[in-house]
């Protein structure tokens, strides 16, 4: 069994017979909405979801939707959006956040242009007419893009990983961030000014939909009148495990690493409850009661099980330790430090 430690490219995942928890049963539930904004925890699989909608909707992959999608649940039936779209996709975790506010916009907006010129690389072949990537100003890039797709037949559907990531940095620093915050999301801010230049191609239908992940939402609120068409869909039950293992998946590979290493049935309930005690479990929405367990924690569980027959011997992956700088930041706000302490004590 291989185990996707690591790995966010669907199509890798799929192609080269990785362990795959089928979600894609999700995607006609996902059309109800144009724009949604999904929240969940660091390394909790964002990144997967949003290739797996890239990889399904993207026109250039059209002779590859049967091997990709052909023996999961969506390929059984698919809806009729599949692989209609250009795919525009920014990862905000890859924006620098040291600097003046200055520097991190410029960080922003090199960013958005780099992503545009790969744009333009891999739909070459569809004949898009000019589009100008403004070095000094990539709201200006994307409107020229908008312009560019209006002339075609294919809508964008846009993808944005880690919205807030390099803001929550900022918002989270040592040292007091306020100001530089504020210059960033605030106001004309070059975030906000994105969002609303976002919200206006969604106007004109050329950008279609949007899908946007991040681990808060507190940056999406500091931006709400620049972008207020969101539909928050973290807390609906149909989309609790959207991404995440539900505890019957850990369950059967437990159960089939344990018959592999040739141990006793017992042993499988002594692993259920060792990922119980050390991983626990979230529950995204108060109307159902199911768990999802992190996946990144998941896997690191179930490589080391299975590669050796024998438990981690630090339970907790050290890829997603905590950060102190957002303790420390915790700490700061009033009766921050005792709800930690709380939470430490009662918890």
């Amino acid at each position: 069994m291989k185990f996707p430690y690591g790995i966010s490219d669907f199509k890798t995942v799929i192609g080269e017979g990785y362990f795959y928890c089928d979600r894609t049963d999700k995607i006609p539930l996902l059309e109800n909405t144009k724009s949604q904004l999904f929240i969940r925890p660091r390394r909790f699989g964002k990144s997967l979801v949003l290739s797996m909608l890239e990889n399904y909707y993207d026109v250039a992959k059209k002779d590859e939707f049967d091997s990709i999608f052909g023996k999961l649940k969506i390929g059984k039936t698919p809806t009729a959006l599949h692989n209609s779209y250009f795919i525009l996709k920014f990862d905000f975790s890859c924006v620098d956040s040291t600097g003046s506010a200055k520097e991190v916009k410029e960080a922003l907006f090199d960013h958005i242009n780099d992503c545009i010129k790969g744009f333009l690389l891999y739909y070459g072949e569809y004949d898009l007419p000019g589009i100008e990537i403004n070095p000094k100003n990539a709201i200006s890039s994307v409107k020229s893009l908008v312009s560019s797709v209006r002339m075609t037949p294919y809508p964008v559907y846009l993808l944005i990983d880690e919205y807030d990531n390099f803001a929550n940095t900022i918002m989270m620093g040592i040292h007091s961030e306020e100001d530089r915050y504020k210059a960033i999301v605030h106001d004309e801010g070059p975030l906000k000014t994105f969002f609303k230049a976002v919200k206006s191609a969604t106007s004109g239908s050329m950008i279609d939909r949007v899908f946007i992940t991040g681990v808060s939402p507190v940056v999406m609120s500091d931006i709400t009148s620049g972008y207020n068409i969101a539909e928050n869909i973290y807390f609906e039950p149909e989309f609790n495990d959207l991404c995440g293992f539900r505890q019957q998946e850990i369950e059967a590979v437990l159960k089939e690493i344990v018959g592999q290493c040739g141990f006793e049935k017992e042993k499988i309930q002594e692993a259920v409850n060792l990922t119980k005690v050390y991983y626990n479990g979230y529950n995204f929405s108060h109307a159902i009661d199911e768990y999802v367990y992190n996946p990144t924690l998941c896997l690191y569980f179930l490589k080391q099980f299975e590669k050796t027959c024998t438990y981690p011997r630090k339970m907790l992956d050290s890829n997603l330790a905590v950060d102190e700088s957002k303790l420390e930041y915790m700490a700061r706000m009033p009766r921050g430090r005792d709800l930690l302490m709380n939470l430490v004590q009662k918890n």
